[in-house]
């Protein structure tokens, strides 16, 4: 029932009684049942839970309520909060957790009527580019699962790509909506920092994470976003700016100035991944953008002041997980060893990693030389983008260096897996917007993602150039054979 559907589909096909949304709920948890031991790409399916939430959508569209997304189910990365479900940020150390709230995100969409079907993989507190680092095993990507999907929102992108629901959410903190998305052939979305509510994302990197959508294309991908964002009391950092037209998607291209970052294409690209993402441009161009080469110069700096920032962050946020306030904890003789055991053997070789990182860059001695230093040139990146978009409305770039890379390959070089996110990573450091979707597929079928970059609250603009390249194309319509 879902194999082809689109979300946009789903809501037509429910209002005209197609089927119900028990079928369909029940249909998505067949599917899962079926595929996810070859994907594990979710770590908790909320099977009685969802069923009854279906029968109160049937009754409710019975009696002609209005919501949006009424009766649909969609899958949650399991960093984000929904009461009474497992939260495990795909680490041990939080194994047994159920939280008593939900996150504004999520909530926002429960509202709306969707059904939230179950919690996807992560790698462990959002940390990689892999979804190879999840205490509970590795995801597999739908079109070969000997490769990985992308992280760390690569179970939502897996979900979505193997049409198992036709929606899920993401957080993107230095790529993690974007690049799994571009491995795994699905359109996804990461948000101006503030755009959405971050109350009840468990926190990796405080000042770059943001909570993003994966569809099959920008007008799935547009419906989730309009629901969930605007401001929200119970986060400080939430922007109060209006919630964006859901219409931007029926608007047209033409004169939209694109430009094309001669920084983005490097040496060692993959050539197939350029050859695509600038045949997408060139499309782009025929469908009536205006395309101007810009330069962002500082470019080359974002991979190490973001493994400095983040680490940073990361190590300051993580402190709270000490085996004495929530999560297991490992038994020792004085407090100090039952911290340092609990973190030690609960904690991931990744997480543990980052948290050294950070917690060295933030002590006395190297705070100005260090974290001090990178946030200068976080602001030097930030201006680059500004001075871009006095010129250009988007800037168009390829998402990923390469394709999705055959799981292991960097298990022993954790700065090749670094630069998988090196044309992601600048968008938050900025905070601005980003959105990748397929262009096109290598000589071993795998997709080819490009990414399109906005101004700060434009997602309007993105939402809007991606369904008109995808109007005019179907590389986002092909489903992967698992």
């Amino acid at each position: 029932m879902l194999q082809g559907h689109s979300l946009t589909e789903i809501q037509a096909a429910l209002i005209k009684g197609e089927f119900t949304s028990v079928e369909l709920t029940q249909a998505t948890l067949d599917s899962i049942e079926d595929t996810n031991p070859k994907l594990h790409a979710f770590l908790y399916i909320a099977g009685e839970r969802a069923l009854e939430e279906a029968k109160q959508a049937d009754e409710a569209r019975h009696h002609n309520v209005d919501q949006p997304l009424l009766g649909i189910p969609i899958a949650i990365k399991d960093v984000l909060t929904v009461a009474g479900m497992p939260c495990t940020c795909g680490s041990r150390i939080l194994e047994g957790f159920i939280p008593p709230y939900t996150a504004t995100a999520v909530r926002r969409l429960q509202e709306a009527g969707a059904i939230v079907i179950g919690k996807t993989n992560t790698d462990e507190f959002a940390m990689g580019s892999s979804t190879e680092n999840s205490a509970y095993g590795r995801t597999n990507n739908p079109w070969d699962v000997r490769r990985v999907p992308g992280g760390s929102s690569g179970g939502s992108a897996a979900a979505v790509a193997a049409r198992l629901v036709p929606a899920a959410l993401g957080t993107d903190t230095g790529g993690s909506v974007r690049q799994p998305a571009a491995f795994c052939g699905v359109t996804g979305l990461k948000t101006t920092y503030g755009r959405v509510s971050r109350y009840g994302l468990v926190a990796f990197g405080s000042s770059l994470d943001t909570v993003g959508a994966f569809g099959r294309n920008a007008r799935d991908v547009e419906t989730i976003f309009s629901i969930m964002a605007g401001h929200d009391p119970l986060d400080a950092t939430s922007a109060q700016r209006d919630i964006p037209d859901a219409g931007a998607t029926r608007a047209v291209v033409k004169g939209l100035r694109i430009g094309v970052p001669k920084e983005y294409f490097i040496k060692g690209i993959q050539p197939e991944v350029e050859e695509k993402t600038r045949a997408a441009i060139d499309q782009l161009q025929a469908l009536g953008a205006e395309i101007r080469e810009v330069s962002l110069p500082h470019t080359e700096y974002a991979l190490p002041v973001y493994y400095i920032i983040a680490p940073a962050e990361a190590s300051a946020n993580l402190a709270r997980y000490d085996g004495i306030r929530y999560g297991p904890r490992v038994e020792a003789n004085s407090l100090h060893d039952v911290y340092f055991k609990t973190r030690g053997q609960k904690f991931g070789a990744e997480v543990e990693r980052r948290v050294m990182i950070g917690t060295y860059a933030l002590s006395a001695g190297y705070y100005d030389a260090y974290y001090g230093q990178a946030q200068k040139v976080r602001t030097l990146i930030t201006r680059d983008f500004e001075t871009a978009f006095k010129e250009v409305d988007l800037l168009a770039c390829p998402t990923t260096p390469s394709t999705a890379f055959v799981a292991g390959a960097h298990e022993n070089d954790p700065l090749a897996m670094y630069l998988e996110d090196v044309f992601t990573l600048p968008a938050n450091l900025a905070g601005v917007p980003g959105i990748s979707f397929p262009v096109g597929f290598d000589r071993d079928n795998l997709p080819i993602g490009m990414q399109l970059i906005g101004p700060h609250f434009r997602e309007d603009l993105l939402l809007k150039a991606t369904h008109i390249y995808q109007s005019a194309t179907d590389c986002h319509m092909r489903v992967p054979q698992i």
